[in-house]
């Protein structure tokens, strides 16, 4: 006995499948469109977010590497005295050149600061304006000659004292910025003089632009010598060493063994944090404020797919019956809409992942940054738009394919 002809002749293969599935998308082209508005909206908010997450974290952390990263304090304990009679001061003002010799730093001071509390007034008789006398409470620092390479300053006006200076002990002042606008003193070229308790210095220069210990910009500093014999400032307190990049952790190893190797236990040393970590908690943030949005506009494209795809189903019942009825399983039925709606997933994804690209790279070149952007994110963006739009016509797929061919002819 001959199989009937007519079951051979229903048997759907999966190229028949997607012919009938993309057939009934395009028949309706403004509906599809909209239909994948949610998805494209999810897909490009994810790309968007990862996007400016990782270029973000890149920006940030190149400004912290030149700067954060770059800088190694040392400080000693029990404000640098000896640590017994007849002993040398636990770092020594030569610190720099100490310092020096080390691999990847790239320069180093020595610093010593009248404790908070106990600066003298620091007055001024401005040449350009000698019956100007304005007493101010200012910080008074004692440092080397490396200050402005260790702090990434700059001389504004005048010089910074040198090594002649300081090994003559000439009584000679460099101002920060701020202390020489409160001070009235904007020429050190006429050589004003200033008086740290009563103690005359003459003004040779003025630091600026200031982008580390940004408290010596109200500050008067002095050559350790004069420092030593005119106020008393006693032992380095601590040293600043700006590095190579990518240096630090080293350089923070080695400082307290180049310094006092007898004393390491008594300095502590400031190193920055490490950079993988702070570009981790850089795109943790950025990623946790919009990573949310990005679900949510996702859950609101598959909610969209699985009404249209439902509604569809409802308008289709008599296709679906008469379908049934000439032998298509519920297998074939439930398939056809499962791709439909997957092809309006895959239709989310690669427009939403393009928008999501050019929106990035738009939002870089505003900035004038470099955007970073993971090729594997942009290729996965379809296949989450198909895993969006297969979830989301589940549920349609098997309302359509629990139709019997009676019921839906019937209902038609």
């Amino acid at each position: 006995m001959k199989r009937p002809a007519s079951r051979r002749g229903t048997r759907m293969g999966r190229a028949d499948l997607v012919d009938e599935s993309l057939s009934a998308v395009l028949a309706r082209p403004w509906r599809a469109a909209l239909t994948a508005l949610g998805t494209v909206l999810g897909i490009a908010t994810l790309v968007v977010t990862i996007g400016i997450a990782a270029t973000a974290g890149d920006r940030i952390v190149s400004r912290f590497d030149r700067l954060t990263a770059t800088a190694v304090t040392v400080v000693a304990a029990d404000q640098g005295l000896p640590a017994g009679p007849g002993e040398d001061p636990l770092i020594g003002w030569d610190a720099a050149d100490r310092l020096g010799r080390l691999n990847g730093v790239a320069a180093a001071v020595a610093l010593a600061e009248i404790p908070p509390g106990t600066a003298p007034p620091v007055r001024a008789n401005a040449v350009q304006d000698p019956s100007s006398v304005s007493a101010r409470t200012l910080g008074v620092v004692a440092a080397g000659t490396g200050l402005p390479a260790a702090v990434h300053g700059r001389i504004v006006a005048g010089r910074f004292y040198d090594a002649g200076n300081v090994a003559r002990r000439d009584r000679v002042a460099v101002l920060g910025e701020e202390a020489a606008r409160l001070l009235g003193i904007s020429r050190p070229e006429d050589a004003p003089a200033v008086f740290v308790g009563g103690e005359p210095f003459t003004v040779v220069g003025i630091l600026g632009d200031l982008r580390r210990e940004q408290a010596l910009a109200a500050a008067v500093i002095v050559p350790p010598t004069a420092g030593a014999d005119r106020l008393g400032i006693g032992p380095v307190r601590r040293v600043v060493v700006d590095t190579e990049l990518g240096a630090a952790a080293l350089v923070a190893r080695q400082a307290p063994l180049a310094l006092n190797p007898g004393h390491t236990a008594e300095m502590r040393v400031i190193a920055p944090p490490d950079l993988q970590r702070a570009r981790g908690a850089v795109e943790a943030d950025v990623d946790g404020m919009f990573l949310v949005l990005g679900l949510l506009c996702l859950v609101v494209g598959a909610v969209g797919i699985a009404n249209v795809t439902l509604v569809g189903v409802m308008q289709r019942i008599g296709e679906i019956g008469l379908r049934r009825a000439l032998g298509a399983s519920r297998r074939h039925i439930a398939g056809q809409f499962l791709v439909e709606s997957a092809v309006l997933g895959l239709l989310g994804g690669v427009v939403g992942a393009a928008v999501g690209v050019v929106t990035v790279v738009g939002v870089c070149v505003a900035r004038d940054w470099t955007p970073v952007l993971d090729l594997a994110l942009v290729l996965a963006a379809p296949a989450a738009g198909v895993a969006v739009g297969l979830l989301a016509g589940a549920y349609p797929a098997w309302r359509a394919a629990r139709m019997e061919p009676l019921e839906a002819l019937r209902a038609a």
